[in-house]
């Protein structure tokens, strides 16, 4: 199964789209996987409509979009536990770690924005992931997003950037 994991999108405060290489890479993904601040309905509209399926959450500046703070889905034998991450940098790691656990065991995977800092690392025993900003909002340098090829319990992350 093919997973696209996106976040960070800021449409349309700060960007107006998502590239054309990441909206294919969305398209032809089994599965996206947004870690939240769409921005506005209609940015979540458009992923919807391009995503076959959609786990999304909200971010910190996404209050009237209606989704939630904490989603976990279970896809290809792993399982995502996604939250925004928000707060200040400085503790983003210990907060994302905090909510898988409190969502699922210690094997399953964190997916977080926020920082909008392309990230696959470990922490405290747990795999963290944040695919950046999706159009390369500030304070990113570039658009970034990060697919997965999950199988079996197995999980191979590819990061991409413009």
């Amino acid at each position: 199964m093919d997973v696209a994991l996106i976040s960070d999108s800021h449409i349309p405060s700060r960007e107006h789209e998502i590239p054309p290489s990441f909206r294919e890479r969305i398209e032809v993904a089994d599965h996206v996987i947004h870690a939240g601040d769409f921005d506005s309905k209609g940015a979540l509209a458009d992923i919807r409509h391009m995503a076959t399926g959609l786990t999304a959450v909200s971010g910190n500046i996404d209050p009237q979009i209606g989704l939630p703070d904490r989603a976990t889905v279970e896809l290809g034998g792993v399982t995502f536990v996604v939250t925004h991450g928000t707060g200040s940098p400085r503790g983003w790691a210990d907060r994302v770690a905090r909510a898988v656990r409190e969502a699922a065991d210690s094997s399953a995977v964190g997916v977080a924005g926020h920082t909008h800092e392309l990230t696959d690392t470990v922490y405290e025993g747990v795999r963290l992931l944040n695919p950046g900003s999706v159009t390369g909002a500030s304070p990113a340098s570039r658009p970034t997003m990060l697919t997965a090829a999950v199988e079996d319990g197995t999980l191979d992350v590819a990061k991409h950037e413009l």
